[in-house]
């Protein structure tokens, strides 16, 4: 008898000018969106906030304070976006980057080390390409990545 289960793949990249470039310019896209949006929230809450005032002073303070916590949590995330891509042009070349995750499927058979099979896979790309497939081993307690850059934003202003 098997059972499949769904475990976690690691995306690895080797760092390459290139990578660097990509990097760079989709994390200055994402601080470029947020500032967008900053602006827009910001326009939008004044006409609202003028008209609220007229018929609610206080639900207009409450209003501007809500959008102010906004405004600063994406100003916030862009500063953290802009920090992470200094942190790509120092990075140097030919090390090793961990890009993300993904999910995969394995079988587990009895007898199977299941601690192997959940550590899971890795795959790593240079420019790209892949260029090598790893089955992980678990990580001791103390080894942790140096650094990992996902370019994903949750940039979700609803909350507004």
């Amino acid at each position: 008898m098997t059972v499949t289960i769904k475990r976690e793949v690691v995306l690895r990249s080797i760092v390459t000018d290139q990578l660097k470039q990509e990097l760079a310019q989709e994390l200055q896209q994402g601080a470029d969106e947020l500032e967008q949006r900053i602006q827009q929230l910001d326009f939008s809450a004044r006409g609202y906030i003028a008209e609220l005032q007229r018929a609610d002073l206080q639900q207009a303070v409450n209003f501007r304070k809500r959008v102010e916590a906004e405004k600063t949590r994406q100003q916030e995330l862009r500063d953290s976006i802009l920090e992470r891509k200094k942190q790509v042009e120092v990075l140097d070349n030919d090390t090793e980057i961990i890009r993300g995750t993904l999910e995969s499927f394995v079988e587990v058979n009895v007898g199977d080390d299941l601690t192997v099979l959940l550590a899971g896979t890795e795959i790593v790309t240079k420019d790209g390409v892949v260029i090598e497939i790893r089955e992980r081993m678990p990580l001791p307690e103390d080894e942790t990545p140096v650094l990992t850059i996902e370019t994903d934003l949750d940039t979700d202003t609803d909350n507004a």
